[in-house]
């Protein structure tokens, strides 16, 4: 029989946590400075989490970490990690879900280092960071080109961005279209303070045959050595062209020209074009945020 009791004391569960995310971040092709960066943002969370021990036949099988707190008003579930031995998850994860809802949580959030096994397959997928070292600088795909923004393409480009971004959080379910129109405006503003000036970031243009087939927004520095890649859109009359590639590809150069040596996206749940192309590409799975709404 499995049994499950809160923890008082959580410093081994934090030893063993911490060493099992260092370990993915670094199996995933960040380097040292960008795990310690990433494990330290986690840390100044770790007090919020309740963590229980799952226990059978007196041995230990794994620890559980759930809290509760509001989104927009309503008390949401989260499971900061659940890392059992085969044969009791479904228990840690059933009472994870009890110990929310009595707290008054209608949904349940996940965050999930690496792609979702069998036990989250009936949670939604809202989203996934993607990430790939990159080596030599890729080849450009024949005829595609990319080249600076101007900017006269600027604002253009960043309405179409916002419209974009917002529509791809409301896909996901993640939030409604209202509270993403702010977000929007909220990272836009804080991302990009300078527009097309604002230091540290690549803005390019894709251009094939001397047309324009899409764009490119890229941070550098977001980790130590990594690039994050805001977007890489190609154009709807554009796709189905092979272009996707063309388009990583010219975001692998603006990276290491940068000095970085690792990319990284996210991609909204429900943007399986984007998640295929980045699997084809050699892009893992660093972490995933998945959720499922609670019964009454």
């Amino acid at each position: 029989m499995t049994g499950i009791s809160v923890l008082g004391d959580t410093t081994a569960w934090r030893r063993d946590f911490e060493g099992r995310r260092r370990a993915r971040y670094l199996a995933a092709g960040l380097g040292e400075a960008a795990a310690e960066e990433l494990l330290g943002k986690e840390r100044a969370g770790l007090d919020d989490w309740t963590v229980a021990e799952v226990t059978a036949a007196g041995s230990r099988m794994g620890h559980v970490a759930v809290s509760v707190s509001e989104a927009d008003g309503i008390p949401t579930g989260r499971i900061g990690d659940l890392h059992v031995e085969a044969g009791h998850e479904r228990a840690a994860l059933e009472w994870a879900h009890t110990w929310c809802a009595e707290r008054g949580a209608r949904r349940v959030d996940a965050r999930l280092a690496g792609p979702a096994g069998e036990l989250f397959a009936g949670y939604a997928l809202r989203g996934q960071v993607r990430v790939r070292r990159v080596g030599a600088p890729p080849e450009a795909v024949d005829g595609v080109t990319a080249r600076p923004m101007t900017r006269a393409e600027y604002p253009g480009w960043l309405a179409s961005e916002q419209a974009s971004y917002i529509d791809g959080i409301v896909r996901s379910g993640t939030m409604s279209r209202e509270r993403a129109r702010r977000k929007s405006d909220d990272d836009f503003g804080t991302l990009l303070p300078e527009g097309l000036a604002t230091p540290g970031n690549t803005l390019l243009v894709l251009e094939a045959a001397g047309e324009p087939i899409g764009t490119g927004w890229l941070r550098h520095g977001h980790l130590p050595g990594v690039t994050y890649g805001y977007s890489l859109h190609v154009f709807e009359a554009h796709r189905g062209k092979g272009y996707g590639r063309a388009a990583m590809a010219a975001g692998e150069r603006a990276t290491l020209a940068a000095g970085d040596s690792v990319l990284m996206f996210s991609v909204w749940g429900g943007n399986e074009v984007a998640m295929n192309l980045y699997t084809s590409a050699g892009y893992q799975v660093l972490d995933e945020a998945r959720s499922i709404d609670l019964p009454d």
